[in-house]
């Protein structure tokens, strides 16, 4: 991008870069391109939470269930994996990145969109323990390429990742909550500073607002819900006290090896999904198979509804944080147990993101710990939050704020512990991750750093 300083040269100042020609005009366009890719977008998670409301609600009531039977998962993810498959072995793109590599890398070309939102609508609606970021991100990040010609691309390669990620987070400016989380994931998980990181905070930024505002008016204006991540009731908190950053920093850490755990069988799955290409098409059914046996023994083993367990896990972290006296302990740690493994075969297997059912794996994790002599259900909640956000994502400031973000009027009393708990369960994290880079790793494709 014209007048874009290289890190540690003697470039154009700041003022300079933002009063340039180029640069007014990337912002336009980014203001420009967030209100188509919002549209689409909405679009997507809008039929996206269709389809997973017929699915899971509407069929099983029309076959004369008052809710999914303990056996539903299994052949709606057998369907997933049955859809998949063509996607994955004939589309350009394969479907996307597979989840366990994080939340993509460079932005994807714009040939490759319609195989993302494919693998993700034929995942994400029956079942898959993944959320929608990835293939939001994915589909954003391709469209926004669609506004600058090809040739122009080649001859000017640094506007592709600003704008790339413009694009991306105008796509996922409402899912999270917040345009903010959107910009600060983006921004923490370029790893820039100085000059740049202006540079691509202000694409970014107003790419998410504009993309916020289209939800926003569009969510009203249809009556449609995009299920975005959000607590409309949580826990009372006061000030913590010295008894919950005793429990809650080493809750962070088993929180951390728990994500770090299901991140690790995800590679693992991936290497044995791709790693012999002519049987990817049978081995991604088996696995889409296995998801759903994790989900049925949940619901066998507990006596509660599937869906507790399948999908992203945006519904039942509502549920956990409106009323956590009645999710029994033994039920809360058989739902990390068979999600945990549901979600780190998906994660190498399926198609969509990683961070929503690490969330709920957190909180689920936080609220069983909160019994606990001298802690409590609201610190509980919000190191399970932040921790999980921390350790999938290594990005913890992004983790921090989300997690803010959903605590809401408790996020003030909580932020001290918010913040050494998301450190805490983010060294934690790498430390884990650097113990197990150290153990001989499965044949096959290395998984890209995540974020």
């Amino acid at each position: 991008m014209p007048g874009t300083p290289e890190r540690g040269s003697a470039g154009p100042g700041l003022r300079e870069v933002l009063l340039h020609r180029g640069y007014l005009g990337l912002l336009v366009v980014s203001a420009l391109v967030g209100v188509p890719i919002s549209l689409a977008a909405f679009g997507f998670v809008g039929l996206e939470h269709e389809l997973q409301h017929w699915v899971w609600e509407s069929l099983p009531d029309a076959a004369g269930y008052d809710r999914a039977p303990w056996w539903w998962p299994l052949p709606a993810l057998l369907l997933a994996g049955l859809l998949l498959v063509p996607v994955v072995t004939r589309l350009p793109g394969r479907g996307g990145h597979v989840p366990v590599d994080g939340l993509g890398g460079p932005p994807g070309l714009p040939r490759e969109v319609p195989g993302v939102l494919l693998a993700a609508l034929a995942c994400l609606p029956l079942g898959a323990v993944l959320g929608p970021e990835a293939p939001l991100m994915a589909m954003g990040g391709g469209l926004a390429l669609l506004a600058v010609r090809s040739a122009r691309r080649e001859r000017q390669p640094r506007l592709v990742p600003v704008l790339g990620a413009a694009g991306s987070a105008a796509a996922i400016a409402t899912i999270f909550g917040s345009p903010l989380v959107a910009g600060v994931m983006l921004i923490e998980a370029a790893g820039l500073g100085g000059p740049q990181l202006v540079v691509l905070v202000l694409p970014c930024l107003l790419a998410s607002g504009v993309g916020a505002l289209v939800f926003t008016g569009f969510g009203h204006w249809t009556g449609l819900s995009i299920g975005a991540l959000s607590l409309p009731h949580v826990p009372k908190s006061g000030v913590p006290d010295p008894g919950d950053f005793l429990w809650g920093v080493p809750l962070a850490v088993v929180i951390a090896a728990v994500c770090v755990a299901g991140q690790a069988l995800g590679r693992r799955v991936k290497a044995y999904t791709t790693g012999t290409p002519h049987r990817t098409a049978v081995r991604t059914v088996l696995c889409a198979l296995a998801v759903g046996g994790c989900l049925a023994v949940y619901a066998l083993i507990t006596g509660h509804t599937p869906e507790e367990a399948a999908l992203s896990g945006q519904a039942t972290l509502g549920a956990l944080a409106a009323d956590p006296a009645s999710w029994p302990i033994g039920v809360l740690l058989a739902l990390v147990a068979c999600k945990a493994v549901a979600w780190g075969v998906a994660l190498g297997s399926l198609r969509g993101g990683p961070i929503f059912p690490a969330i709920l794996l957190g909180a689920a994790l936080g609220v069983a710990c909160a019994p606990l002599p001298g802690f409590g259900t609201a610190p509980g909640l919000a190191v399970g939050l932040v921790a999980a956000g921390a350790s999938v994502t290594r990005l913890p400031v992004t983790s921090t704020v989300l997690a803010a973000m959903l605590l809401g009027g408790e996020a003030a009393n909580l932020m001290p512990l918010l913040i050494v708990a998301g450190v805490t369960a983010f060294i934690a994290g790498e430390l884990l991750r650097g113990l197990a880079e150290r153990t001989p790793a499965p044949a096959g494709p290395a998984a890209a750093r995540a974020g």
